[in-house]
């Protein structure tokens, strides 16, 4: 299936210059949502990653995370931006284009020592990825790998990446 022909391109946002690709024509196709799960899923398991939970940062990484948390027969976490948690939460700041933001977990998501898998809609520069890897690793978790629909090549964000596999199904 041509994953690309189910990703729409909105030239100048979220401002100019900038070419956002939507993946609401991706998930509104059941065939192309139902083919995207089952891929990302099949690239885990033919990656022989051992798995104890995917984790998925807020908000699109939930929508593929949790779907690929169940075929791989593994628990889903949530990442989620600061004060949306109702729990005790290990917290994380990172860098933003513009500024700052954190990212939460609650405290008894995840013992030391859990096998994690992290999966999100895109990488880009990989701010995101980067920070749920180091919260994840603060907690003393695994991290087996990272699982994206779509790469951004020219932006590099796998190079700053820890050194695990990385999958993504759809490259720009």
């Amino acid at each position: 299936m041509d994953l690309k022909s189910l990703i729409r391109d909105i030239p100048d946002f979220p401002k100019p210059g900038i070419l956002f690709r939507d993946i609401t024509t991706l998930l509104r196709d059941p065939e192309g949502l139902r083919y995207t799960i089952d891929f990302l899923s099949q690239k885990c398991i033919e990656s022989e990653l051992k798995v104890d939970y995917v984790v998925g940062m807020e908000s699109r990484g939930f929508i593929f995370g949790a779907p690929v948390a169940y075929k791989l027969g593994a628990g889903f976490i949530p990442v989620r931006k600061r004060g949306k948690l109702p729990a005790a939460v290990h917290a994380i700041e990172y860098e933003l284009e513009y500024g700052t933001d954190i990212l939460e977990v609650h405290q008894d998501a995840l013992n030391p020592g859990s096998r994690v898998l992290i999966v999100d809609d895109l990488i880009a520069t990989g701010g995101t990825a980067i920070a749920t890897a180091k919260l994840l690793q603060k907690i003393g978790c695994e991290l087996v790998g990272f699982g994206f629909i779509i790469e951004l090549r020219d932006l590099q964000g796998r190079k700053h990446l820890p050194d695990v596999p990385i999958i993504s199904l759809v490259e720009y």
